[in-house]
């Protein structure tokens, strides 16, 4: 891969991801602040996106791969987002704020697909080369953090402003990319195909099953922290919240280097329920953490992000791919995505916000409370898990 290309690929990545970074963590502290919204209207705004996993399959599959180069889509896409993150910070209503956000997600998630596409089109060798253009993304992610506690505007509307001129410019810098034509109307892409139910004959296989099902209960605990961590430390007293989250990405990044070691020596069983006993882990201290005394409690449950979501997602993946096999292994992989991110986190979102709602107090948020909440979830999730889930030490195809 030439340099420049490298170089325009890392850009996109970097700015895909910040832009995400720069809205969603502290979206729950701006309708707090701002709007006055409910638990419930909370977690229907971070529902937004899990409706849009859940179409944007589509999009990408049946008309952006076929009829557009994927550069000039997201680029189109990205402008029209810059615009609706600038009227986020117009509204003052909660419910008008709630489709602006679904609309604008219907934009934004389909940029993922697109820019991986665009990626993957100028390498030679994706195994070895993608990871280090993805990096970027982690990296956007975490400047986000950064810059939002550096300026001090957690708590402002210039959140969104900052995630729309990042839109703006990539929208304009896509255009600049290298070209990644359509494949056309004479591929066939069928509805079905698009969000890979080919790889339903996975659940044949009881122990896929076990863990598919495990995989969208999970998604509930996790809710609870991308909707509700950020107001939560900010009301606790944290200084610059935002700021420090950004070390749950800085964890996430190095524990990934251990998964490929550990999944091939301690077994998948092993890494999930790692995973699985950091969800419990990190609620637990944010139940008992605050800002004084049990300050050390509240980092312990940010930097424990990088196990809980590498150690069960990132592997989840990795697992979905050896027990699909070559052949149906991208269905699989849409198929699990379409699960977790879209369905499993559709419920998540919205039973956070009811739960958080009922342990509210006179508009005070009983946190202790709502933490116990994902806690137990956790636990019982991987209660099912350690009964039921029974894997060989060599995966095989399913």
């Amino acid at each position: 891969m030439k340099p420049v290309v490298f170089t325009k690929l890392s850009l996109m990545m970097l700015l895909e991801y910040f832009i995400w970074g720069a809205w969603y963590v502290t979206m729950g502290t701006y309708m707090s602040e701002f709007l006055h919204s409910s638990g419930v209207q909370i977690g229907a705004a971070y529902s937004a996106l899990a409706i849009a996993t859940m179409i944007s399959p589509f999009f990408v599959g049946m008309v952006a791969d076929r009829f557009f180069a994927a550069q000039r889509i997201m680029g189109v896409l990205h402008v029209l987002g810059a615009v609706l993150l600038y009227m986020a910070t117009q509204i003052t209503d909660n419910t008008t704020f709630y489709w602006l956000i679904v609309i604008y997600s219907l934009m934004y998630m389909p940029t993922i697909a697109l820019s991986n596409s665009i990626a993957f089109q100028q390498m030679t060798d994706p195994g070895k080369q993608f990871p280090w253009i993805r990096v970027f993304g982690t990296l956007g992610w975490i400047v986000a953090g950064f810059m939002i506690g550096e300026l001090g505007i957690e708590k402002t509307p210039h959140t969104f402003e900052m995630a729309a001129i990042a839109s703006l410019s990539l929208g304009v810098i896509s255009f600049l990319l290298p070209h990644t034509p359509p494949k056309g109307k004479s591929e066939e892409t069928k509805a079905a195909s698009v969000i890979g139910t080919e790889a339903l004959v996975l659940f044949k296989d009881k122990a896929y099953l076990i863990f598919f099902i495990a995989a969208i209960l999970v998604c509930i605990p996790l809710s609870f922290y991308y909707g509700f961590a950020n107001l939560f430390l900010n009301e606790v007293g944290m200084e610059n919240a935002a700021g420090k989250m950004i070390l749950g990405q800085m964890s996430e990044a190095i524990f990934i280097l251990a998964i490929p070691f550990l999944f091939n020596n301690i077994g998948v069983k092993n890494m999930l329920m790692l995973g699985m006993a950091a969800w419990v882990l990190r609620y637990v201290c944010f139940a008992f953490g605050n800002a004084d005394v049990n300050l050390w409690m509240l980092y312990g449950g940010i930097v424990l992000h990088g196990i809980c979501y590498d150690f069960f997602f990132v592997t989840g993946y990795m697992y979905t791919e050896k027990k699909a096999g070559e052949k149906i292994k991208n269905a699989a992989q849409g198929l699990f995505t379409f699960a977790t991110y879209g369905v499993g986190m559709f419920i998540g979102t919205w039973f956070s916000g009811f739960a958080t709602d009922h342990y509210t107090i006179e508009g005070v948020h009983q946190w202790k409370e709502i933490w116990f909440v994902p806690t137990y979830i956790a636990i019982g999730v991987m209660i099912y898990f350690v009964f039921f889930f029974k894997e060989q030490k060599q995966i095989k195809a399913a």
